[in-house]
């Protein structure tokens, strides 16, 4: 999906994101990417939300980022039971949602300004009907 064009100045810009791919500025990741308003960091963790470890969130927290959104594929997925209070004690807000509302989430919270920094795994083939949705 195509999102549409704001002014953020020099910003790294989620643009689109579909079934294994993610398109920041204009360049498609197609493997788990972190981005930041100032960062790209491409092929970082796990290959899955369902892999992430706590020492993955200590890597995330590095960011210094207000706010960690969590883009876990096309399905939500949350992460170990610590990984919450880990963030919670750092003074960092956590959200798990599926890529496509993590995507979204970024861009709003990228336009207000804020220090956010997302984790997209990538959106999966739906295995049901064995296409892309």
């Amino acid at each position: 999906m195509q999102l549409t064009l704001e002014r953020t100045g020099d910003a790294n810009r989620i643009r689109a994101y579909d079934t294994g791919s993610v398109t920041v500025n204009d360049t498609e990741y197609r493997r788990t990417t972190v981005v930041t308003p100032e960062r790209i960091i491409q092929d970082w963790g796990p290959a899955s939300a369902r892999d992430m470890e706590l020492a993955h969130l200590g890597e995330l927290l590095d960011l210094e980022a207000e706010i960690l959104l969590i883009g876990t594929g096309k399905r939500q997925h949350f992460p170990p039971s610590g990984f919450m209070g880990q963030a919670v004690q750092a003074g960092v807000g956590i959200e798990c949602m599926t890529t496509e509302a993590a995507c979204r989430t970024y861009n709003v919270l990228l336009a207000e300004g804020r220090r956010v920094a997302v984790a997209l795994f990538m959106i999966e083939a739906s295995s049901e009907s064995g296409r892309p949705t």
